[in-house]
């Protein structure tokens, strides 16, 4: 009980700050984190996979690679923007910069979680599979699902100023 509340409450300080310090892209990222959780969730639940400790650090870890996936893309869209890029050109510029770094990291937890699978025992193993399905869901939430979401915003209406 005491770790999902640690990972309940960690989970809500950062969605809280992303919202502060992003703003509206903030509100998109908490928006994918949602999803990224409800979908970790469904896919252990699918596998009728049991949430142990070592899954709840599987589960946080996860969390914390997609915060980190969507501060890189905002922090890319920032420098665009900077540079005096429009919201959809930084938006796009933004995104094909943060791509290979996010990929990378993502690519080698994967790497990394397949040996502790390979090589682990059982609790190790359900830390391995509950980190990969959340990395592998991280991949699509963060590049796909907050991307779309802002090519909508740009679509609908002419933006001036991204709130980021």
């Amino acid at each position: 009980a005491a770790g999902k509340l640690a990972g309940l409450a960690g989970t809500i300080a950062v969605a809280i700050f992303m919202i502060i310090y992003y703003r509206l892209s903030g509100v998109i990222a908490d928006l994918a984190l949602i999803l990224n959780i409800v979908l970790l969730f469904g896919a252990m639940a699918s596998f009728n996979a049991t949430l142990t400790m070592p899954g709840i650090a599987g589960i946080i870890l996860a969390i914390g690679m997609a915060v980190d996936s969507n501060v890189l893309m905002f922090e890319r869209m920032r420098d665009e923007l900077r540079a005096g890029k429009t919201p959809r050109s930084a938006v796009d510029s933004g995104y094909k910069k943060a791509f290979w770094t996010i990929f990378d990291s993502h690519v080698t937890t994967l790497i990394t979680a397949a040996v502790l699978f390979q090589f682990g025992t059982g609790p190790i193993k359900g830390f391995a599979v509950t980190l990969s399905l959340g990395v592998l869901i991280n991949l699509y939430t963060a590049l796909i699902g907050t991307k779309s979401v802002f090519d909508l915003i740009n679509s609908r209406r002419d933006v001036k100023k991204l709130s980021i």
